[in-house]
C-alpha cells in the first residue's frame, strides 16, 4: 500500500515537473519570438520602398496576430464561466462570495490608488512634456476617438447584461462575471438539495476548456513574432529613439510599481510571492508581446491554481481584477495626461492633479471593456480640466510599446492580488509552496 502510495506521489511530481519543464519552453519560445519579430519588422522597415509598403508588409504580420488572438478570444468566455460558476457553486454560501469581494474591491482601490500617485509623481519629478514647447492648439477634439458616450451612468448600466449569448459574444468579462454569479449561487442551492449532476458538467467544461488553452498557448510564439514584426515593419526602430526618454521614464515607473507590488506582496504571502513571480512569467510576457490581457487570462488562472490559490477564489478574483485592477492602465493615465499639460505649458496645481486622481479612479472602472481603453479613459478626461484632446496625437503613435508594457503590469497585479486575498481567506497552500513543480496543473 505504502509503495503504491509513493508510486502515486512521483507520477504526479513527474507529471509537474514536465508540465514546468514544458511551460519554461514556452517562455523562452516567446521571448526568442519577440526578438526575431524585431529583426523581421526591422528590416522590412529599412529594405521596403516607402512608408506606405512598409505598412502594407507591416499589415500581413499583423495577421498572425489576429489569428491567435481570435483562437485566444474563443476561449475567454466559457473558461470565465466555467472557472467561476465551479467556484462559487463550491463555496456554499453568499456569504463567503460577499467577504471575498468586498477583500479584492479593497485592494483593488489601494492598488488604484498608489499606481495613480506614483504616475503622478514621476511626471512631475521628470517632466517629460517641457522640452517639446508646443503651442496650445486652435480646437481640440483631433483625436478621432469617441469619448462621448463613456461615462459612469453608461458604465454602471453595461455591467448587467441584456443577453449573456451577447455578453458571450463580445467577451464582457464583467457582465459575464455577474450572470455566473446568479447561475454559480443558484447551483449551490441546486447542489444542496442532493442534484450534482450540472455541478459536474461544469467541471468538466472547466478541464475541457484548459485542455483547449494548453493545445492554442502551443500557436502563442508565433502570435508573438507576428505581433512585434507588425508593429516595427509600419513604425520603425527611428520611433523608439525619437520618444526614447518618455518611454524610458514609464518603464522605470512601472518597474517601481512591480517593485512595489512585489514588496507589498511579500507583506501579505512571504518568501513564496517570488515562486509566484516566476509561476506567471509566461503570462506576464504573453501580455506584454501582444499587449492583450486577454492573451494572459488562461495561463494567469492557471499559474494561480499550481501556486495553490483555491479554484473558488481565483475564478473569482481575477475576473474582477480584470475590470477593477488595472494597476499599469491606472499609472499610465496619470502619466499621459500629466505629460500633455506639460507639452502645452499648461500649469496644474497640487490640488488640481489630486483631483485629476479622484477622477481617473472613477472613469477608469469601465475602462476594461472599450476599445484602446486607456486612450479612451484620458481623451474623456482632458477636457474636464481643460486641456487640448488634440495632445493625444503626441502619444498615439507609440501608445502600442506603452500598451505592452501596461498589459504585463496588469497581470502582475492581478496574480499578486487574487494570491493575497487567497492567504487573507486563511489558505494555508500560498504558505508553503516549496518547488513549481509540487504544485498542481488543473483545477
Amino acid at each position: 500500500m505504502q509503495s503504491c502510495h509513493q508510486g502515486m506521489r512521483f507520477s504526479l511530481q513527474d507529471k509537474d515537473y514536465e508540465t514546468t519543464m514544458n511551460t519554461n519552453k514556452l517562455a523562452r519560445q516567446i521571448v526568442l519570438a519577440m526578438l526575431f519579430g524585431v529583426l523581421a519588422g526591422y528590416l522590412c522597415n529599412t529594405y521596403a520602398r516607402d512608408a506606405q509598403q512598409a505598412k502594407e508588409w507591416g499589415a500581413y504580420f499583423a495577421m498572425g496576430t489576429d489569428i491567435f488572438l481570435r483562437m485566444i478570444k474563443m476561449i475567454i468566455a466559457p473558461l470565465v464561466f466555467s472557472t467561476l460558476v465551479s467556484g462559487i457553486a463550491s463555496m456554499g454560501d453568499a456569504q463567503a462570495i460577499g467577504r471575498i469581494g468586498i477583500k479584492a474591491l479593497l485592494w483593488f482601490v489601494c492598488a488604484a490608488t498608489a499606481s495613480l500617485f506614483l504616475g503622478m509623481l514621476l511626471v512631475n519629478l521628470f517632466q517629460p512634456g517641457l522640452a517639446m514647447h508646443l503651442a496650445l492648439p486652435d480646437a481640440a477634439g483631433t483625436s478621432g476617438l469617441k469619448v462621448d458616450d463613456f461615462n459612469l451612468k453608461v458604465f454602471f448600466a453595461h455591467i448587467f447584461p441584456r443577453s449573456i449569448a451577447e455578453a458571450m459574444a463580445n467577451n464582457e468579462i464583467l457582465q459575464i462575471l455577474v450572470f455566473s454569479l446568479f447561475f454559480g449561487a443558484a447551483l449551490g442551492q441546486l447542489k444542496r438539495s442532493g442534484h450534482v449532476t450540472l455541478e459536474r458538467a461544469i467541471d468538466e467544461l472547466g478541464r475541457i476548456m484548459f485542455l483547449i488553452t494548453n493545445a492554442v498557448m502551443r500557436f502563442a510564439p508565433l502570435g508573438v513574432f507576428a505581433a512585434m514584426a507588425a508593429a516595427i515593419s509600419s513604425q520603425g526602430l527611428g520611433l523608439l529613439v525619437s520618444y526614447g526618454k518618455l518611454i524610458a521614464e514609464f518603464y522605470l515607473g512601472l518597474a517601481l510599481l512591480w517593485t512595489l507590488m512585489l514588496a507589498v506582496g511579500f507583506l501579505f504571502i512571504g518568501k513564496p510571492v517570488w515562486q509566484l513571480f516566476k509561476l506567471i512569467r509566461e503570462p506576464i510576457l504573453l501580455a506584454f508581446s501582444t499587449a492583450s490581457s486577454e492573451s494572459a487570462y488562461p495561463k494567469t488562472i492557471e499559474a494561480l491554481e499550481r501556486f495553490g490559490v483555491p479554484k473558488r477564489i481565483a475564478s473569482l478574483v481575477l475576473p474582477l481584477g480584470y475590470s477593477f485592477n488595472l494597476d499599469g492602465s491606472m499609472m499610465y493615465q496619470s502619466f499621459a495626461v500629466l505629460f500633455i499639460a506639460q507639452v502645452y505649458g499648461i500649469d496644474m496645481s497640487f490640488a488640481q492633479q489630486v483631483t485629476l486622481l479622484l477622477v481617473l479612479m472613477v472613469t477608469s472602472k469601465g475602462m476594461a471593456g472599450v476599445a484602446r481603453a486607456s486612450l479612451v479613459v484620458v481623451a474623456a478626461t482632458l477636457p474636464m480640466f481643460h486641456l487640448p484632446e488634440a495632445g493625444l496625437v503626441l502619444i498615439m503613435g507609440i501608445d502600442q510599446i506603452f500598451d505592452m508594457g501596461r498589459t504585463a503590469t496588469n497581470v502582475v497585479g492581478n496574480g499578486i492580488a487574487t494570491a493575497v486575498v487567497a492567504r487573507l481567506e486563511g489558505n494555508r497552500a500560498v504558505d508553503d509552496v516549496p518547488t513549481v513543480a509540487a504544485t498542481n496543473v488543473l483545477p
